[in-house]
């Protein structure tokens, strides 16, 4: 474990879900991050866009923020397409930085996001297609519920159908997010739990759109679900959410 020197993270999910927000959270950056190939050569900003706006996208890229770069992350472009070719080169890649002998290439957890903008189709086929035909080995992928916040809009307005007034409506409105947010988290969970690689772990985020969001219940969250003592306490030393987090993991050390 000595020889690693940063903790790399696959991030997926489909469009719109948030993932560079988060990432820049979990950083401590309202930056783009630096974009490098796998040579680690650095690409020019302009031209990843530039690639981006014609539909190209490479996960072998490396996306490392100044703020913290202990830490290295892909980016999956979503499959929700269908695209055979899509899912391939991302399957390949995973197997690829799962099993590599060179230690400071592999991927050691992925974030899977699905945002709760889209809570009426959570799991779709494309979450099926992954976690029933990708086998990550010992790497464990974390399901991240993302935009939480978009449910307290279907909370007011379900109390409103239900006849209360605007008032009472917001007063009530945290208590049924909660609840919509739970009764979420259950179906996904189940559907997801049947599948043939199932996820190690569930995380779900709330206000990630403050620059000041809290990124502690994600690194614990994937902390935990680590299968090497070593691994946790790179991620656990690499992150900036949390002194106490480092605190609790050196002392159970």
């Amino acid at each position: 474990m000595k020889h690693i020197k940063r903790f790399r993270i696959l991030v997926m999910g489909r469009a719109n879900a948030g993932k560079t927000t988060i990432l820049q959270r979990v950083c401590n950056s309202t930056d783009k991050p630096e974009i490098f190939d796998g040579e680690g050569n650095k690409i020019d900003n302009d031209i990843v866009q530039g690639t981006l706006m014609r539909g190209h996208h490479d996960i072998k890229h490396e996306l490392v923020f100044k703020s913290n770069p202990g830490f290295v992350f892909h980016d999956s472009c979503g499959f929700e397409a269908g695209s055979t070719q899509q899912f391939d080169q991302m399957r390949s890649f995973v197997v690829d930085h799962a099993a590599t002998e060179r230690v400071n290439d592999r991927v050691h957890a992925i974030w899977f996001c699905i945002p709760m903008t889209d809570y009426h189709r959570t799991v779709t086929a494309a979450e099926k297609k992954f976690f029933n035909e990708c086998d990550t080995g010992h790497v464990p992928v974390i399901v991240l519920l993302t935009k939480v916040d978009a449910l307290y809009l279907t909370a007011i307005r379900d109390l409103l159908d239900e006849g209360l007034t605007t008032v009472e409506a917001k007063e009530r409105a945290a208590e049924k997010q909660g609840k919509l947010l739970e009764k979420w988290l259950a179906h996904v969970k189940d559907e997801l739990d049947k599948c043939k690689y199932p996820p190690k772990g569930y995380v779900t985020l709330q206000k990630m759109h403050q620059e000041k969001a809290d990124c502690t219940v994600l690194m614990e969250g994937t902390a935990n679900v680590m299968n090497e003592e070593g691994l946790q306490m790179i991620l656990i030393s690499t992150q900036q959410s949390s002194i106490l987090l480092c605190i609790e993991y050196a002392v159970r050390k």
